[in-house]
């Protein structure tokens, strides 16, 4: 396996080492981690990094990454019973039931299992009588399985780690059961220096470097002082991170303007259509 340190994560990633000595404190104290934030700030690339840097390889056997949506169930995280071919049925054991039997057999490791998009999900409800053995201190403890009507336990070397848009509207608050179980780190954009050398060395030129920053800025400060929006809805810097190999700079910034930029404003301001227009007007 390609090894992965710390040093490799602040290499790939636009924070610096105290926030990352924040995220692994935060996991390792609380067991469970969301990482909340706008979109494009990469949230879920950041959670993967995380488990690796903490693992010391890009080990995918260590590292387990699911979606949660609005249709995934108990069954499908736990377990459930399934139809059988032809009659009858059977019961199956569910993604976390899995991860968590194969963490068991291998204690002196550490393993992360990565929810993204976890408040999309019904969470009391996919995680079931696991609700409680989440919690760092409960790890370890038993508890009698309602299905198999065996006991079963969440090991104490399993880390959770999900990802939580904070502007997707038609996702409901966190209950807070689930709020206490996890610690919540917020990430912002960061079009800071790390960035642009990322840039730079995709042969970005400074004067667009500078132009996408003016603008993203702009938008930015507009979104977080409007009064319906704020901060979890300012443009992350993942929209302007990768420039496809062999494209013209300015033509790839005009194509992320328009086919990814234009209809995120035109969603947060679909009842104010011409704020979007405006904002767009400056590019």
């Amino acid at each position: 396996m390609p090894p992965y340190a710390k040093e490799d994560f602040l290499t790939d990633i636009f924070i610096d080492e105290s926030q990352y000595d924040t995220l692994v404190g935060l996991l390792h104290h609380k067991k469970n981690l969301i990482l909340q934030g706008p979109p494009g700030v990469g949230k879920t690339f950041i959670a993967k990094r995380l488990a690796y840097s903490l693992i010391g390889e890009q080990n995918p056997s260590r590292v387990e990454i699911i979606q949660f949506h609005q249709n995934y169930a108990y069954e499908d995280f736990v377990m459930g019973f399934r139809p059988m071919e032809g009659e009858g049925f059977t019961l199956e054991f569910g993604v976390f039931y899995e991860f968590c039997i194969k963490a068991m057999q291998d204690q002196e490791h550490d393993y992360y299992f990565i929810i993204d998009e976890i408040n999309r999900g019904n969470l009391s409800k996919i995680f079931g009588e696991l609700f409680m053995l989440i919690e760092g201190d409960k790890r370890g403890d038993n508890v009698t399985m309602g299905y198999s009507k065996e006991t079963f336990t969440v090991p104490k070397n399993v880390y959770l780690i999900g990802t939580m848009n904070t502007a997707d509207r038609s996702l409901a608050q966190l209950e807070v059961a689930l709020r206490r179980r996890f610690s919540f780190y917020t990430l912002t954009p960061s079009y800071n220096e790390k960035w642009k050398k990322h840039l730079k060395v995709q042969g970005v030129t400074a004067p667009l470097i500078e132009k996408i920053l003016s603008i993203i800025n702009l938008i930015n400060e507009e979104i977080q002082n409007d009064f319906q929006l704020g901060r979890g809805y300012a443009i992350g810097h993942s929209f302007f991170t990768t420039k496809p190999e062999g494209m013209e700079e300015n033509q790839w910034f005009q194509q992320v303007m328009t086919y990814e930029i234009q209809p995120l404003l035109e969603e947060y301001y679909f009842d104010r259509p011409e704020v979007a227009l405006s904002l767009m007007a400056g590019f």
